[in-house]
């Protein structure tokens, strides 16, 4: 790996992407900090401190900080995440749209101006909602958060909003087109490792202080290094099917006859599961700091994280939309039926319907090992605050990204020393393997 970072030096393009990459970051840092006029910052940050817990403090999460301060970033990315996801979601079942993403480039192009357009509405919608809503929010002393509420606040804050929002999303393909890696992935990523230095420092306060003993300080960083090293494994399993393409013959020339194979990731789905089990999880906690009801408060913190109930129900929707949205996004049917167009077959099984049938099998055994993979990382947090005190957040859905965005990003960079016939991070690649 050492001698891959430093051939990086020896590539001028790889120098000029990864320094663009880093500085269209630190403009989106420093947008989080640049705050929306008419808020009493002071009551905003101790209202955010009695959130925690519930679906504004996973808004805050992806937003790097910028929700709980409401900066001109106070959206983040999430509206183009939730239009991502969106129009994933509608190609199954729009025919116009499923068209579009079997047209190649153009098509793609389509659907990626289709979700811009998303990303402005749901970012004017939130906008407004985020509005509203401020007006009637005090802070713990009585404070109110909004000093001159009106019309005139929530056009403002719409605006703002918006604006911070398609100016992330700019920035996002600006790095994916100028700098290295996914420039979307990258900005949620930034947003969440930036919290690594003050969790490190306050590690460091309870040690000082004695509230932390060295032992348990060394086993949870031998900890923290297994689980990672655990994530990237997973992360990288695949369960590889063979596939034999049959020889065509056209004119004088013989096609096919390779043998290859279909990868199936262990982790189909990525993240979306766990965001999707928690958003429901925390909605009812969410909607208890806007309706002071003893209800809705007593449901609220009986589905806080910690408690059996949170957990035992975030699991179970972990594994369920582990299972859904892996039916969405993969098709055994289509990738079955373009075998066959093309003279492929898996050795053993009919082509066609048999084809199908078994490598949807073979993806629900693996879905079911992703989904128990996935539910164990995201309870780890509970786990460790719980029963070894740990003040900080550890696991979960932003150790899921933070790690696939390292590896995707690293792999990038892997791409690019390879092109050049560089010796890459990968040791045994497959330059390595041909010598």
């Amino acid at each position: 790996m050492l001698g891959g970072l430093k051939n990086i030096g020896k590539i001028p393009e790889l120098q000029r992407r990864i320094l663009v990459t880093f500085l269209l970051l630190s403009v989106y840092r420093i947008g989080t900090h640049v705050p929306t006029p008419g808020i009493d910052a002071k009551a905003l940050a101790a209202f955010f401190a009695q959130a925690k817990g519930s679906l504004l403090g996973l808004f805050d999460l992806f937003a790097g900080g910028a929700f709980s301060n409401l900066s001109v970033f106070a959206l983040g990315i999430m509206p183009y995440i939730s239009s991502s996801i969106i129009l994933q979601l509608l190609t199954v079942v729009i025919p116009h749209l499923e068209k579009l993403s079997k047209e190649g480039e153009a098509g793609r192009k389509k659907i990626t101006q289709y979700t811009r357009y998303g990303t402005v509405i749901l970012s004017i919608i939130q906008g407004f909602g985020i509005s509203v809503g401020l007006e009637n929010m005090v802070g713990p002393s009585g404070v109110s958060i909004v000093m001159d509420p009106g019309w005139s606040f929530r056009l403002m804050t719409v605006i703002t909003l918006t604006a911070g929002t398609a100016f992330i999303m700019w920035l996002g393909e600006q790095i994916t087109e100028r700098g290295i890696g996914n420039g979307i992935s990258l900005i949620i990523f930034a947003g969440i490792v930036c919290r690594g230095p003050s969790a490190v420092f306050g590690t460091f306060q309870l040690l000082a202080t004695g509230e932390m003993g060295l032992f348990v300080i060394l086993f949870i960083s031998a900890l923290m290094i297994s689980v990672v090293g655990v994530i990237v494994f997973m992360e990288s399993g695949q369960r590889r099917i063979p596939v034999q393409y049959a020889k065509r013959v056209v004119g004088r020339k013989v096609y096919g006859g390779q043998a290859t194979h279909l990868p199936l990731k262990v982790n189909t789905a990525g993240v979306i599961p766990p965001i999707f089990a928690s958003s429901i999880i925390m909605f009812p906690a969410t909607i208890a700091n806007f309706i002071p009801h003893p209800w809705m408060k007593a449901v609220a913190e009986y589905l806080m994280p910690g408690r059996l109930a949170y957990e035992t129900l975030y699991v179970a929707f972990i594994v369920f939309f582990c299972y859904f949205y892996t039916a969405v996004t993969f098709n055994p049917t289509d990738v079955a039926d373009n075998m066959k167009k093309y003279g492929g077959y898996v050795p053993g099984i009919r082509p066609g319907k048999k084809t199908a049938e078994y490598i949807d099998s073979v993806l629900t055994r693996l879905t079911f090992g992703g989904a128990v993979y996935v539910s164990a990382v995201c309870v780890l947090p509970s786990i460790l605050i719980g029963y070894f005190n740990v003040p900080f957040y550890f696991g979960g859905t932003a150790l899921l990204i933070v790690v696939g965005v390292a590896l995707d990003t690293a792999g990038q960079i892997e791409a690019h020393l390879l092109t050049r016939q560089y010796e890459g991070f990968l040791k045994k690649g497959r330059l390595a393997r041909r010598r």
